[in-house]
């Protein structure tokens, strides 16, 4: 259970680790420090290739510039998007939303190391994910805004539709890849969830079963550093991805800003899953630079000085330096995607805005695949004090 507070706290001391570089580190949020993790691309934009990330650079090696611009091309977008859902909801357009920003190339990364007949499970927060997979980005909203129950159909993209229990999605990961296990299927599960899930009983429950019945699923935790208002030490005196160990399984960690590195650690964990080795969990290291949702105020619990040493961290603008450098893209592309960055953000505004009320029935209509003689009673009943409202207008 993720348990809040806004009372003042002090840091607490940690115990030094290596990072990449090199370096020892001695706070979690120092400037400048950074853990013991896996990275390709450095803040800036500098390819990084030592024997420690060689069995990862294997899965990037033969990227090519096109590749590399997609890639580029799905944060812009995706943050684009989150941007004006934010928007929305200021403007009371949408009852809540959940923003992904700064969290751009874990969800890009992990979702582009996906195949098609992979199955996906979200929790509420995975709008760059749902992207790749090509769900339509207004049918997110549809939810948000009150007018639908999900929005889409989840086997038209195997992207199940968006969890807001904490934690459950990991139980129907696992459920899910144990069927595809017996089926004896090639596909992978990947479940996604946040450093604050990994205190939910779900979660450890999952890692259970997975592990006893070798699941081929990849849990991917996105550890944002903040559950609401409690940092991550709070949650846990470990780093995330070491409790897989005591598991049976392997758990990495990984820069969760560097998309080559996501999308790299991701194709060989669900390359693992998919060769009968299974589970994996991934722990891709990054930041929340909003707010936990639009209901959330972060600067009541964290520091601005905090927030300042990730944005120099920015997964966008990190492979925009690295694509400058290597002359892999021009002023023409930048302005292209700004102007389809620009299109993309008034037809959301547009389909919004064009969203039609509610069928009132339709959540009776998909309770049982066959009907049940409760649910017709409640839909008589619902549809008595419904027209209960429209005797009264006439009166």
């Amino acid at each position: 259970m993720t348990v809040e507070s806004t009372a003042p706290r002090k840091p607490r001391r940690s115990a030094g680790t290596k990072s990449t570089a090199g370096k020892r580190t001695t706070a979690r949020n120092t400037p400048g420090a950074e853990p013991e993790l896996v990275q390709l691309l450095t803040p800036e934009g500098e390819r990084v290739k030592n024997a420690e990330n060689a069995v990862y650079d294997k899965y990037v090696a033969g990227i090519t510039p096109e590749e590399l611009r997609g890639l580029y091309r799905d944060m812009v977008l995706t943050r684009r998007f989150d941007a004006e859902a934010t928007s929305l909801q200021r403007q009371g357009e949408l009852g809540l939303w959940a923003s992904l920003l700064g969290q751009e190339a874990a969800q890009i990364g992990s979702g582009r190391a996906t195949r098609e007949d992979d199955y996906v499970f979200p929790t509420y927060r995975e709008h760059g994910v749902a992207w790749c997979r090509g769900v339509d980005p207004t049918n997110l909203l549809g939810m948000f805004r009150g007018v639908n129950n999900g929005g889409w159909d989840p086997n038209s993209n195997n992207f199940h539709l968006y969890t807001i229990v904490i934690g459950s999605q990991t139980l129907h990961a696992t459920g899910y890849a144990m069927g595809v296990a017996k089926d004896g299927a090639d596909s992978a599960v990947i479940a996604y969830f946040g450093d604050g899930a990994s205190s939910q009983g779900d979660v450890a429950e999952s890692f259970t079963f997975s592990a006893v019945y070798n699941a081929p699923v990849v849990f991917f935790c996105q550890n944002n550093q903040w559950a609401i208002s409690e940092p991550t030490e709070k949650q846990t005196r470990v780093p995330l991805y070491q409790r897989a160990q005591g598991y049976g399984f392997p758990g990495v960690r990984v820069d969760g800003n560097d998309v080559l590195a996501v999308l790299a650690v991701t194709k060989w964990a669900l390359e693992r899953a998919r060769n009968g080795e299974g589970p994996t969990l991934v722990e891709a290291y990054t930041y929340r630079m909003g707010a936990h949702t639009t209901s959330d105020d972060p600067s009541k619990y964290r520091a601005d000085e905090e927030r300042e040493a990730w944005e120099a961290k920015d997964p966008i603008l990190r492979l925009r330096r690295y694509l400058e450098a290597s002359n892999h893209a021009d002023e023409g592309f930048f302005a292209e995607l700004e102007a389809e960055s620009e299109a993309l953000g008034k037809r959301v505004r547009e389909a919004v805005r064009a969203m039609p009320d509610p069928d009132h029935f339709a959540i009776f209509e998909h309770a049982y695949a066959d009907g049940h003689a409760l649910v017709d009673e409640e839909r008589a009943q619902f549809a008595a004090y419904q027209a209960s409202f429209a005797e009264e207008e006439g009166v």
